[in-house]
């Protein structure tokens, strides 16, 4: 019969001794397991805006996207969007900036994203780009997003973003 290995580590060094390991250990691999999150799942933030034609202009002339869909009326008003549009990553800064600058905020680090543009969004629409802490796991943060018209509830961006949370 196979005796149960004893050693001389109470019940709580040994838990100690593991968390510290685990903790060196993923600190290792750029996850501390040990720190104060300054949010929650449930927390939630918002910010609205508006892009105008220059915005859209400015942005295609820093990233070198001169997709007609996003410049040139005429070819716009052929298509099925029947006008220009916003491009797709342009919305999608506005959820960069509500990870940012407002929840989780300074210092955290966008991971991944998965997310889809089910509908085109126009210059002068409103847009309120929204995010929701769905898990909380160690350091990395699950946030639901959303990119919808303030005016007709229109979503034009949704999806799930992944970010490492900075300690408090």
């Amino acid at each position: 019969m196979l005796q149960p290995f004893r050693c001389g580590i109470s019940r709580g060094d040994f838990r100690q001794r593991a968390l510290t390991k685990l903790t060196v250990i993923n600190s290792l691999l750029g996850h501390p397991v040990l720190q104060s999150l300054h949010i929650k799942v449930g927390d939630k933030a918002e910010l609205t805006k508006a892009f105008t034609q220059n915005d859209v202009v400015t942005f295609s002339a820093l990233t070198g996207d001169t997709n007609a869909l996003h410049l040139n009326e005429d070819f716009a008003k052929k298509s099925r969007f029947g006008r220009t549009i916003v491009h797709g990553v342009l919305i999608n800064g506005l959820i960069s900036a509500v990870l940012g600058t407002k929840m989780p905020g300074q210092g955290c680090v966008f991971l991944s994203q998965e997310i889809r543009f089910p509908a085109p969004l126009y210059t002068g629409e409103e847009v309120v780009a929204a995010a929701e802490v769905k898990r909380l796991k160690g350091s990395i943060a699950h946030i639901s997003v959303s990119c919808k018209v303030k005016e007709s509830g229109k979503t034009v961006m949704e999806g799930v973003v992944k970010v490492m949370v900075a300690e408090s």
